[in-house]
């Protein structure tokens, strides 16, 4: 078959299954010449026009030779006529080619001269740019330097030395081999070059890289403040246990009864406290907080109550206490495990009562308040102690809620860390990503004693400390870096040796690979670690 035969009947092909279109088997995408038009003013306005024109040269390049090479399996004979590539751009639409000149390439004689009309490239690029100083057919161009190199196996390269976008009738392309160019081809060469080209393409895909992971990180922080499963912005709570406890919160906060929130330090019992105001028909009122454990009695008594003026030395005024301040809100006592039992017998009153006598007068004055209790105590023990009133424990607990520790609530650990390193990240300026998958597995595999507190402040610690786009378990407190998973334990009977190969290699996978701190936590030395491992055929 001659080129002159080849229509596009011939080479495209679409599927009436998927209705995908096809060149020669191959999938390919329809553009019109304005989209590519604006391509090009977008390249050429964030590359400048050097960079654009590498990148269409090669593209241009690219496509030619691929088309070569696909044609030399279908169409042989037309890859070996002078003129095929010039038939493929009218095919595509890509220019009209008017006239061809083909020679033998040899002794300073062009390979190919060919005469353009219409092309697409100089005229979108005079509607959006305006007339030029030199060619830019660039695409064009490199679609003929890859075709004739992919066609004739050496290097061929085409300068155009006539284009329309420079005010002339047509534009004019010739062909040469490399070596026939001499000087002339210098300037140009850098264009069709790959190793300037590539490495612009890096540059480029680096930055494409950065702004996919910033996009992603963002995508991470959005949605860990807009989970469908967390109660209320902020409040991330992805765990069963926590998801329980959050709904059963839920449905308390629509009564007034007093609720005990129970757990140990740092699980965020005053986070959830406020979590059931915000949840109330209280939620417009206040919300006041007082840490009973860090006052002393007497100061604890004028703090809750208030008191007249005299009433004791300093007392200059007379001052509303905390339950008259959060009239109609909600009073959260914290630590009420460590009140005295002196103390407790006049907040007994009090609930009772619904009503205040400040310290210094006979006044009662009535509150509107809901109260809620917090402790990491167990306050039955107290009471069977001695050290808590059973009667106020039983108008404290109408309802409670005993919140799990952290170690507990697995999925809540990384949706945490995530959130604390971005609240840090922002506070501190710094352009952290997220946890590398070592520091994560530090995190999964330490016990946190001290809860989502103890979390908080480790992840503030590594932000501060990060030298990388990534948290490292070198950031994180010592503790926390030196955590490892503890590996099963087979109880199955089996040879010692057999045994003490899967222990290491378990403990080796549960510190990510690390043989050196693999070996301290074996209490083995380095060598002795790295020659079981060769025993074991292990690199």
């Amino acid at each position: 078959m001659k080129a002159s035969e080849l229509t596009l009947k011939d080479l495209l092909t679409v599927s009436p299954n998927d209705s995908l279109v096809r060149f020669m088997q191959q999938r390919v995408l329809i553009f019109d010449a304005l989209a590519l038009g604006l391509l090009r003013k977008e390249l050429i306005d964030t590359l400048g026009r050097k960079g654009a024109r590498k990148v269409l040269t090669r593209f241009g390049y690219a496509h030619g030779w691929r088309t070569a090479k696909m044609l030399e399996e279908e169409f042989p004979d037309v890859v070996s006529e002078g003129h095929g590539g010039e038939h493929l751009h009218r095919l595509f639409g890509l220019v009209n080619t008017t006239k061809i000149i083909v020679g033998d390439g040899q002794e300073g004689r062009p390979l190919i001269e060919s005469t353009l009309a219409d092309s697409y490239e100089a005229e979108q690029h005079l509607q959006l740019f305006g007339q030029a100083k030199e060619g830019v057919c660039w695409t064009l161009v490199g679609f003929a330097s890859g075709y004739e190199t992919g066609k004739t196996g050496r290097e061929v390269y085409f300068i155009e030395d006539r284009c329309c976008a420079c005010g002339a009738d047509s534009c004019h392309i010739v062909g040469r081999f490399r070596e026939e160019w001499g000087e002339e081809l210098t300037p140009h060469l850098p264009y069709f070059e790959t190793t300037d080209t590539d490495s612009l393409l890096a540059r480029l895909t680096d930055k494409f890289h950065d702004l996919e992971r910033r996009l992603d990180q963002k995508k991470r922080e959005l949605a860990l403040f807009n989970d469908d499963t967390d109660p209320i912005p902020g409040f991330v709570v992805r765990s069963q246990p926590m998801q329980k406890l959050m709904e059963m919160a839920r449905r308390v906060a629509q009564v007034d009864s007093s609720i005990l929130v129970t757990g140990d330090s740092g699980v965020g019992k005053e986070q959830v406290s406020r979590y059931v105001h915000h949840c109330s028909s209280r939620k417009e009122r206040p919300f006041i907080t007082v840490n009973c454990g860090a006052l002393s009695e007497t100061l604890l008594e004028s703090e809750l109550f208030g008191h007249a003026k005299g009433a004791f030395t300093g007392a200059d005024r007379a001052r509303a206490g905390l339950f008259e301040e959060a009239d109609g809100g909600t009073l959260f006592l914290d630590e009420i495990g460590e009140t005295s039992l002196n103390m407790q017998v006049k907040l007994l009153r009090a609930l009772q009562e619904r009503e205040v006598k400040r310290v210094g007068e006979n006044l009662s004055r009535p509150f509107n308040v809901r109260i809620i209790a917090a402790t990491n105590r167990d306050l039955e023990q107290e009471v069977e102690a001695g050290r808590f009133r059973l009667d106020l424990l039983y108008r404290l607990k109408v309802i409670e809620l005993d919140i799990p520790p952290l170690n507990q609530r697995g999925e809540d650990i990384l949706p945490l860390a995530n959130q604390f390193l971005y609240k840090f990240s922002s506070e501190m300026n710094r352009n952290i990503i997220g946890l590398s998958r070592a520091a994560i597995q530090r995190l999964m595999n330490y016990r946190w004693p001290g809860n989502v507190r103890e979390l908080h402040n480790a992840m503030e610690r590594a932000v501060a400390l990060c030298q990388g786009e990534w948290i490292e378990p070198e950031d994180l407190p010592r503790e926390i870096s030196a955590a490892i998973d503890e590996p099963k334990v087979d109880t199955q009977i089996r040879p010692l040796k057999a045994v003490e190969r899967d222990y290491i290699l378990s403990v080796l996978d549960a510190c990510g690979g690390d043989k050196q701190q693999a070996a301290q936590a074996l209490q083995l030395g380095i060598a002795t670690l790295y020659r079981k491992l060769k025993e074991y055929g292990v690199s």
